[in-house]
């Protein structure tokens, strides 16, 4: 698992963790039942406080991203938690309106996107078989 922290970009550390794990779980990049790094070691990696570390995940837990077993660590929730779906949600709309608003600076109407879209679903599907 890679996280970038920035200390110069005014978000809190504990933030930065939070928000690049759940994104990383809901792009499928950390997978259900998949073990969290411990909070020493996470903070180790990163050079910050345990204590920014163990807030990140304690927020995660809450939201039911992840969960902690007694004894054995943090995971990565098999249920895919509600939180997961509206940060792929979240992410995919912002994608979406940049490219609709790309596409209207080129004078792309939304069925020729469509269109566009349609045609490079297919290909991709061909990609794969």
């Amino acid at each position: 698992m890679r996280l970038h922290i920035s200390s110069s970009n005014g978000v809190p550390i504990y933030l930065q963790i939070l928000n690049q794990i759940k994104y990383q779980v809901a792009s499928g990049r950390l997978a259900p039942g998949e073990q969290m790094p411990t909070v020493r070691k996470l903070a180790e990696d990163l050079t910050v406080n345990p204590n920014t570390v163990a807030r990140a995940y304690r927020e995660l837990v809450q939201a039911g991203v992840l969960s902690a077993r007694q004894g054995a660590g943090v995971f990565v929730t098999n249920g895919g938690s509600p939180l997961a779906r509206r940060e792929q949600l979240r992410i995919l709309n912002e994608r979406m309106d940049a490219l609709l608003a790309e596409a209207q600076q080129m004078n792309f109407d939304f069925d020729q996107l469509l269109e566009l879209m349609r045609q490079r679903s297919e290909r991709m599907r061909s990609l794969e078989s």
